[in-house]
């Protein structure tokens, strides 16, 4: 039977010491016991304290931000996404200190501020605002200049923008069902209108026919405020623009809204069911928006952001601009992140028509 090992602290002599001093710092006894000697366990365990407090000192060291921030708008100013930059932008000043600068570089559907990006040093605390056309972009360039998912990296998503499907209010469409119905005949001729092809929402659009096994003909517009006034007018039958710009005609008695895209529904329109609930099972499309950096940034430095920017999402200030354009804020952060964009990239993969 093995013999149980118990540690024994001893005082000895300095000499005793010295006689022992290359001897094992476990010196077993007669009865099978372990001898410690006292002064190499005093200093291992002021190594180990002095170790423990270094670890500790080192996790909890914070980030300083010492030089201005740069933010990438890959979109023109007056932009939803320009605004949600300058927003949080000013928001995030404030917080560290720093001027923050807003630097628009429209260009190629956004590609042109991701390459912006990837041309700063990883360490120049630069942030690039973006919207869900990021996730489109992999799919719709085949020859794009850098790898989405690992050349750059998710910082954290601050709000959506669910879609709606409406149709004119005088519609003989009254419900979702009937919609479907029609678009499923061999002789449909229903259409929608959309911002243009591979917009945001052309996208919602061919991802509802996939879904539901319609047939519906998509007409492009320089903007999606065309397609929502040609349903207006009459003159096409659907159009799935963000809530904040359906909202105004469906009050006013112009619009009907069959449901909302997203898997939750909107406070905006409490009583319009979503999609899924209407039987077109797990259809989730929204316009997400959120801030990236350079993958090769130190991911203390990603994590510091994430941070700031989280605090700046649960400001009842910021919340209530959001609001006021139709947005859900929605926090989610880093790795997660980047599982949620990777996901989005496969989505739109299999739905978007690719440019030569």
């Amino acid at each position: 039977m093995p013999a149980i090992l118990r540690f024994r602290f001893s005082w000895k002599s300095s000499n005793q010491q010295k006689n022992n001093k290359q001897k094992s710092i476990l010196e077993p006894t007669p009865g099978g016991e372990y001898m410690l000697w006292k002064t190499r366990f005093v200093k291992l365990a002021a190594f180990s304290i002095g170790v423990g407090f270094g670890s500790m000192a080192v996790a909890q060291q914070a980030v300083k931000i010492e030089q201005p921030v740069k933010v990438i708008v890959p979109f023109s100013p007056g932009a939803l996404i320009d605004l949600i930059a300058r927003i949080y932008s000013d928001e995030l000043s404030k917080k560290i200190g720093q001027p923050v600068v807003v630097e628009n570089r429209p260009g190629a559907g956004g590609t042109v501020g991701t390459q912006r990006l990837l041309n700063e040093k990883p360490d120049s605390n630069t942030l690039l605002f973006v919207s869900s056309s990021y996730a489109v972009a992999p799919s719709v360039q085949k020859n794009l200049p850098y790898d989405t998912e690992k050349d750059l990296s998710g910082v954290i998503q601050i709000a959506y923008s669910p879609t709606l499907l409406v149709v004119n209010s005088k519609s003989p469409y009254k419900n979702l069902q009937d919609l479907i119905t029609a678009g499923k005949k061999q002789d449909s001729h229903l259409n929608y209108g959309s911002a243009g092809m591979n917009s945001a929402t052309d996208l919602v659009g061919r991802y509802f026919t996939q879904q539901t096994g319609t047939t519906i003909t998509h007409i492009p517009y320089k903007g999606v405020q065309e397609g929502v006034s040609e349903v207006v007018a009459g003159r096409i039958d659907v159009s799935f623009p963000p809530i904040a710009l359906a909202l105004p005609f469906i009050k006013s008695g112009q619009l009907r809204a069959l449901g909302v895209t997203s898997m939750e529904r909107s406070e905006s329109l409490p009583d319009v069911p979503t999609l899924h609930e209407q039987g077109v099972k797990d259809f989730d499309y929204a316009i997400w928006y959120g801030v990236i950096m350079n993958g090769r940034t130190d991911a203390s430095v990603k994590a510091y952001f994430a941070q700031q920017l989280e605090e700046i999402n649960k400001d009842p200030n910021v919340r209530k601009q959001l609001e006021s354009q139709g947005l859900v804020p929605k926090s989610v952060q880093l790795t997660d992140f980047d599982k949620y964009i990777s996901g989005e990239i496969k989505k739109f993969g299999s739905i978007v028509t690719p440019v030569p």
